[in-house]
């Protein structure tokens, strides 16, 4: 029996409450003080809640296998990234609110910067440009047509942006544009399948009409699709494990993520303060809640690994305005490494710092990378998180005779 279907089968109400705070890109590499980002972090608050916790390292996926954000956040729900696979540009185009139809392909879009001489990229995200100029440049974008397909463009955030394209016959058998990497041309996009070619003909029409508008913009002078794909109609929160479940994020990926397993996505803000209020407000109207920290990763892809510690410190300063609320269950990991010293995702496993209230403790004293590998929970998977989540809170029944 599936792991889901098990939940299914198994879940039982209660009063319970569950937390998962995720902060996005948690885990770390030394630098030259020897220590992580966490474990350079001030991080008292988290400290003394693992001395009285289970902890332990956790694969996001599988070993060595470097996740995506959407992989690594199926995985801490409990779907299994390698049976569940999704594609970034629905989780973008659900985020900002977009409806998907059977028949719509979603593509993530990423202003980028090209020489003008040679048509290389020179920066993958064009300076991060503020999301007022996205909006602006999405504005000129919106007037391509093409014969054959619906077109529906957003702006995002900073340099991001959704394209759906609607239209029959599509598939999301492609192949993305960004090479992963300055110094290089942005990539055709490429039929994976025959059936896939009408598709992959529509979108080099786009980019070819959208480089000729961007020509003469600085510095987003193009533009990059990555994560086409069609919505995979995931079953819900509410059918697997019965949680009335609600997500307190600021960037519209994670609230993609979230509307795609049936989550209530919360008005939060743009900043870890005004989450932990909403947090707060809310308190009383929900069961599972999904607290989301999205600039540990950003400070991680940048290389800036006294930003990374600085976002730590700040998410470790809420601990206690959580824990005032009483949950029975809070769970703190990451859905990825993402060391200031790769400047990337990474495959390492995650610290996870495990608290209920009927919990079998171990003898971890400070939540760090190095601390958690002598911890009770050992080495596990993300997937396994949910449902010992849901057995701490009295919301699975026994198995069996």
């Amino acid at each position: 029996m599936k792991q889901l279907e098990l939940m299914k089968d198994l879940h039982v109400s209660s009063d319970k409450k569950i937390v998962m705070l995720v902060m996005d890109g948690l885990g770390g590499l030394p630098n030259e003080s020897g220590l992580t980002e966490l474990e350079a972090a001030s991080t008292p608050n988290m400290d003394n809640l693992c001395r009285v916790s289970i902890n332990g390292l956790s694969t996001p996926i599988a070993p060595g296998i470097t996740p995506g954000s959407g992989p690594g956040h199926l995985g801490v729900f409990g779907y299994d990234p390698l049976e569940y696979e999704i594609g970034r540009g629905v989780l973008e185009a659900l985020g900002i609110g977009l409806s998907l139809k059977p028949t719509s392909l979603a593509a993530r879009g990423n202003f980028c910067t090209l020489d003008k001489e040679t048509g290389v990229i020179t920066d993958r995200r064009a300076g991060r440009i503020p999301t007022e100029k996205c909006a602006e440049l999405v504005e000129k974008l919106s007037s391509i047509r093409i014969e054959g397909v619906d077109i529906i463009i957003r702006p995002v955030k900073d340099y991001r942006f959704a394209l759906v394209l609607d239209g029959e016959g599509l598939s999301g058998e492609l192949t993305e544009t960004d090479p992963q990497r300055v110094g290089a041309k942005p990539l055709p996009v490429k039929a994976l399948k025959p059936a896939a070619e009408k598709s992959a003909k529509y979108f080099n029409e786009w980019l070819a009409k959208a480089f000729e508008i961007l020509k003469n913009e600085s510095p987003a002078n193009g533009c990059t699709l990555r994560g086409i794909a069609k919505d995979p109609g995931l079953p819900s929160y509410a059918e697997i494990y019965g949680l009335k479940s609600c997500a307190i994020a600021t960037y519209p990926m994670y609230k993609g993520l979230a509307r795609l397993v049936g989550m209530d996505v919360l008005d939060a803000g743009d900043t870890i303060a005004t989450e932990i209020e909403t947090l707060k407000k809310i308190w009383d109207k929900y069961e599972f809640f999904f607290f989301h920290v999205k600039k540990t990763d950003s400070a991680g892809e940048d290389g800036n690994f006294d930003a990374k510690v600085k976002v730590i410190e700040e998410t470790d300063a809420i601990i206690p305005d959580i824990m005032k609320l009483g949950p029975d269950v809070l769970i703190i990991t990451g859905d990825h490494s993402t060391p200031a010293a790769m400047k990337s995702h990474s495959w390492h496993e995650l610290p996870v710092l495990f608290y209920a209230k009927n919990v079998r403790k171990d003898l971890v004293e400070t939540f760090g990378e190095t601390a958690c590998i002598q911890g009770g929970l050992g080495h596990i998977r993300h997937v396994d998180l949910m449902p010992l989540a849901m057995a701490h809170a009295d919301k699975l029944t026994k198995y069996g005779a």
